[in-house]
């Protein structure tokens, strides 16, 4: 019997959300991250040090007795509120929702010890599959072979950060140490610069077993990703609306702020509704998943997480658009910080599969196929 999502935020999620956005104020505002895009290393581990190991964050999803917090994804989702915020170039969906998804779907010694390592934030670990992966594909790019693992995967995001990588293969799901003999990491062109991919290959590399069957696990940590992601996507979009109303009410021509003519205050009005209900929809989905994701089936969680993408996706992308021609010529410069927010939501929105994948994916759970 399914029960009514609770969509509103607790006194304890505001809480954290305080606390996490207090944090990236301090410590990643949008100069900080503007410097770091520009250089070699991308990835702001002194940040990661912080939200991962000090506030905890990074074992939200993993259960106290296996090492974490024990909280769920409407606490995970308000920490990718804030960092979609400050566009922060942490591995924190990659690392701490991906990867750790696909390990409390494993049972053992190995898949504990390594769950316990990602939840203390010391450890990073990155699924190696291409960022526009989507739950249900069949990934067969390395082969195993006693143990030898053998391929390349490309377009794996902050793989440069990685610790370990979990790999699926025919054979099952694997643990591959990112400093082990035969594996390569190899930088790729990334137009997301605060979520940079890479290639790995893998030449007869050890790997570790974690599973004898990856499909379960690899769904079930996609299926999550693509449900979190929404709400990076909404707090992506809220902050673009926020500061182009700021804006708007601040830039002044005729004597009066652009923002009172009203072919603005329509546009910002739409962008507004459009915020809003995005909200619900990532709501909706961190909820599903945090009180059906022990299900590996759960069609209720598949269906708000395809909503919520192929809603989220689209808005977040409009956002950014009309905050950048809405902030006019500034809006075009390399150094104001939206040109970020932009190369995000684009990249989001192939990421975990496209808005009109998970359309399609949502025709057919609720049998509205095209004819």
């Amino acid at each position: 019997m399914s029960t009514q999502p609770d969509l509103l935020y607790s006194e304890e999620e505001e809480a954290l959300r305080s606390a996490v956005r207090d944090l990236l104020a301090d410590h990643c505002d949008a100069t900080a991250v503007l410097a770091r895009v520009e250089t070699d290393e991308p990835h702001d581990r002194a940040l990661w040090k912080n939200l991962a190991e000090n506030m905890g964050l990074a074992g939200l999803l993993v259960p106290e007795e296996r090492g974490g917090q024990g909280a769920s994804h409407r606490e995970a989702a308000v920490v990718l509120e804030e960092l979609g915020r400050a566009v922060a170039p942490v591995p924190y969906l990659t690392s701490a929702v991906i990867a750790t998804e696909a390990l409390l779907a494993c049972e053992g010694a190995e898949a504990g010890a390594l769950l316990a390592a990602l939840a203390s934030g010391r450890t990073v670990g990155a699924l190696a599959v291409p960022l526009s992966a989507t739950a249900g594909q069949d990934f067969r790019d390395v082969r195993a072979a006693d143990g030898a693992l053998t391929g390349r995967v490309t377009g794996v995001a902050d793989a440069a950060a990685a610790d370990v990588f979990l790999v699926p293969t025919a054979d099952g799901l694997f643990a591959v140490d990112a400093s082990a003999d035969g594996v390569a990491v190899e930088p790729q062109t990334s137009f997301d610069r605060t979520r940079p991919l890479a290639a790995v290959t893998f030449a007869g590399a050890a790997g570790r077993l974690l599973a004898g069957t990856a499909a379960p696990a690899v769904r079930r940590a996609l299926r999550a990703g693509a449900g979190l992601l929404a709400s990076e996507q909404l707090g992506l979009a809220d902050w673009l609306l926020t500061e182009t109303v700021r804006y708007t009410r601040e830039r002044t021509q005729f004597n009066r702020p652009v923002g009172s003519f009203q072919a603005l205050k329509h546009r910002l009005a739409q962008l507004w509704l459009e915020v809003v209900n995005t909200r619900a929809a990532a709501r909706n989905a961190a909820d599903a998943l945090a009180t059906g994701g022990e299900s590996a089936g759960g069609e209720e969680t598949d269906i708000a997480v395809a909503v919520a993408q192929a809603y989220a996706a689209p808005v977040a992308v409009r956002a950014a658009e009309e905050a950048l021609q809405l902030h006019g010529g500034i809006g075009m410069t390399w150094e104001h910080p939206i040109h970020l927010y932009l190369k995000r939501a684009k990249a989001d929105s192939i990421a975990l599969g496209t808005a009109g994948r998970h359309r399609e994916e949502l025709a057919e759970l609720v049998d509205l196929r095209a004819p």
